[in-house]
């Protein structure tokens, strides 16, 4: 799995670096768009992949207005595009907060306690990609 994974990640890296490429023989163009290339977390850490069997999953997020996330935090790498919406995440162990607006991409911090609130007047909407070992969650909430 990680192999595929480096492999893709590779991939894409070359694709990225042209904007628009015909990758079939109807020479419709395929037009690819650098959204994000970062090598650490949105609090400076580096990023490092689970050491196990590597599970990717997916998931859609909406936030409504006003909305404010519980306090958690992520044992494995996080990712989210913003689709939509103004998202404020604040870092509670140091205050510092970041603020992601639609076309965004964020790199969530790895075992840090954080918190979410969708500060604008529309839902916001995630892509959420995790890098769990398999079988495991990526959110604990504060108690």
């Amino acid at each position: 799995m990680r192999n595929i994974l480096a492999s893709a990640l590779l991939l894409a890296a070359a694709l990225s670096s042209s904007t628009a490429l015909a990758l079939d023989s109807s020479a419709t163009p395929v037009v690819v768009t650098p959204l994000a290339s970062k090598t650490t977390t949105s609090s400076g850490q580096p990023i490092m992949l689970p050491q196990g069997n590597v599970e990717v999953q997916v998931s859609a997020y909406q936030i409504a207005p006003g909305a404010t996330l519980p306090v958690h935090k992520h044992p494995f790498p996080r990712y989210a595009y913003v689709e939509a919406g103004t998202l404020k995440v604040t870092n509670v162990e140091t205050g510092s907060s970041n603020t992601y607006k639609t076309g965004d991409f964020i790199v969530e911090m790895i075992g840090q306690w954080h918190q979410a609130t969708n500060i604008g007047a529309d839902p916001v909407k995630l892509l959420v990609i995790d890098q769990v070992e398999q079988g495991a969650k990526n959110t604990i909430l504060k108690q």
